[in-house]
């Protein structure tokens, strides 16, 4: 439950603490006090959307936190646990910080969080319920989540959504695969000619450059041959005069020299490894030459070869070494648009499947739907006669739709209908109820479905806007008997409801140094009394309505 709300400068609000107990607490005050304040607070501890407008004038930065006890919590320890936020294992502190700029931070547990995952867990939290909310009822979408909400079909609807956009995913697939459209043919033709043609080039990974260097070897196999001759002769093939035979000559003139001095031992060895050197040289000259031949028949494949490559690279605008990826990424294209037969089938089986898993899980949901229905039907009934609407007659009604227009919420429409009087068929509440009507048929669902709620703190912001007298007394009682079982804070103009709290909140606004600041106070049984007298009699509280208050309050 929420145990401590702290508010600074936010809106007329400088610096609030308000601790909070369990059952029904009211909060009351006088129109434009600041009540709504206090919820504003809650709402962004819980996520909602920041305005910088609301940050105090002549303050840089509003910080609102709210504190909750979470030992009856199992769903919102097990999500702190999830998301790593766990701090306290009694406690949660949901904190928020807008500055003037318009940045807003949010943080769990002392933890820097997404906007995100403050909505994730404010929905374990905080059930809130505007004093608009009949305006939400005129809306069919809302009716279903209401229902919804009612019944705890929270797995089964999650369930029926995954499987129906996991089938809309698969569907769309078969269906991209099937298609056979002039673009797409016309794209199949292209992409097997494309591959076709380089198949009959057949390039092979290096082959570019074996041709290329084999051109350049036949191109110049003359020069190449008479220079490379001319090579071998002056190493060691010519008669009179080469290199081998002159370093021969070199070491003969040595050893006739007969001294063992070190320098001409080096000069030895020197001459001894030129002489390899120039026998290796040769060696690999010769083997050149080997390979080199003048073969015009050759040189003209060669060129032919070559010739195509550059045409084919040409043509489709790439550089000749690239042929052989574009040939990949073409094959690559056209086989995922000619799938195989068998993968189609194969796929069209899972759409089959996904589809089918959808029906029963949808089927499912809406049995429990039409079961809930009905009970909802009752227990709102009896909150309408209770609430001075003794013919009133509450329907949720759920018309099945057609296969095409089944969708991710389910096989069917949810409707709220109403007939008003005895005798007068159902209809949309929108053409039957009138605003007073509307706000009672709200008030009902709200406090039913509140009754099936996990969530341990439910708000109420002036829910009872034009209900008065008797009614608004069986309002009050309403509330607090769900301030039995969870925590109620409610925001009321009526007296009769404000007599039926736990404890009881005064909101009031104080002018100070040409400023407005409002202040909340914990009232004692006295100050009840008099607060009670003052919404009953207005400014002026007078005996009589002083007698009235400790009635109610008795009472």
């Amino acid at each position: 439950m929420l145990t401590q709300l702290t508010i600074r400068n936010f809106a007329i609000v400088s610096d609030l603490e308000v601790e909070l107990n369990r059952g029904m607490t009211v909060i009351s005050g006088e129109t434009g006090a600041g009540k709504s304040i206090m919820l504003d607070a809650l709402g962004l501890c819980l996520g909602d959307r920041a305005d910088s407008d609301s940050v105090n004038s002549g303050s840089e930065r509003a910080e609102l936190t709210a504190s909750f006890d979470i030992r009856t919590i199992p769903q919102a320890r097990l999500w702190l646990s999830e998301h790593d936020l766990e701090g306290d294992p009694q406690e949660c502190h949901l904190r928020r910080v807008i500055t003037r700029e318009g940045r807003s931070r949010s943080y769990i547990n002392g933890r820097p969080t997404p906007l995100a995952l403050l909505r994730e867990l404010g929905q374990y939290l905080v059930d809130i319920h505007g004093q608009h909310e009949h305006q939400r009822l005129l809306k069919k979408d809302h009716h279903r989540v209401l229902l919804d909400e009612f019944g705890n079909h929270t797995e089964l609807t999650e369930e029926a959504r995954r499987l129906y956009h996991k089938w809309r995913r698969q569907h769309a697939e078969l269906e991209q695969l099937t298609q056979v459209s002039d673009e797409r043919n016309a794209r199949m033709q292209l992409l097997s000619y494309q591959v076709e043609e380089l198949e009959q080039l057949a390039l092979t990974q290096g082959e570019l450059e074996q041709l290329e260097h084999e051109q350049q070897l036949l191109e110049n196999a003359g020069s190449l041959l008479s220079t490379g001759q001319q090579l071998l002769n002056i190493s060691h093939e010519d008669d009179s005069l080469n290199c081998q035979s002159m370093l021969h000559h070199c070491l003969q003139l040595l050893q006739q020299l007969g001294t063992e001095d070190s320098r001409l031992q080096q000069a030895n060895e020197m001459f001894n490894s030129a002489l390899i050197q120039v026998e290796e040289a040769g060696r690999e000259v010769r083997h050149f030459l080997e390979a080199v031949e003048i073969n015009p028949e050759r040189q003209q494949e060669v060129e032919e070869r070559l010739t195509a490559i550059y045409d084919v690279a040409r043509k489709h605008r790439l550089l000749p070494e690239q042929l052989i990826e574009f040939q990949q990424s073409l094959q690559q294209e056209l086989m995922g648009l000619t799938r195989s037969d068998n993968e189609i089938e194969l796929l069209a089986d899972e759409v089959e499947s996904a589809w089918q898993s959808y029906l029963k899980t949808a089927a499912e949901l809406s049995l429990a739907r039409q079961q809930q229905a009905e009970h909802l039907d009752r227990l709102v009934d009896a909150q309408l006669h209770a609430l001075g609407m003794p013919a009133a007659r509450f329907s949720a009604c759920l018309t099945p739709l057609d296969t095409e227009r089944y969708s991710a919420s389910g096989l069917e429409e949810v409707e709220f209908l109403i007939s008003t009087n005895e005798g007068q068929p159902a209809r949309a509440l929108a053409k039957v109820a009138s605003g007073g009507e509307l706000s009672r048929i709200s008030l009902a669902i709200q406090v039913v479905t509140a009754q099936t709620s996990s969530t341990p703190t439910l708000v109420f912001d002036e829910v009872d806007v034009g209900i008065g007298g008797a009614i608004a007394e069986v309002v009050g009682r309403m509330l607090r008997e769900l301030g039995e079982r969870v925590q109620v804070l409610c925001v009321t103009h009526q007296p009769q409801v404000a007599a039926q709290g736990h404890q009881h909140l005064f909101v009031s606004k104080k002018g100070q140094k040409g400023t407005s600041q409002t202040r909340v106070s914990r009232l004692s049984e006295a100050q009840r009394v008099e607060e009670v007298a003052r919404m009953l009699g207005g400014v002026d509280i007078t005996r009589t309505s002083m007698e009235h208050a400790r009635e109610m309050l008795s009472a």
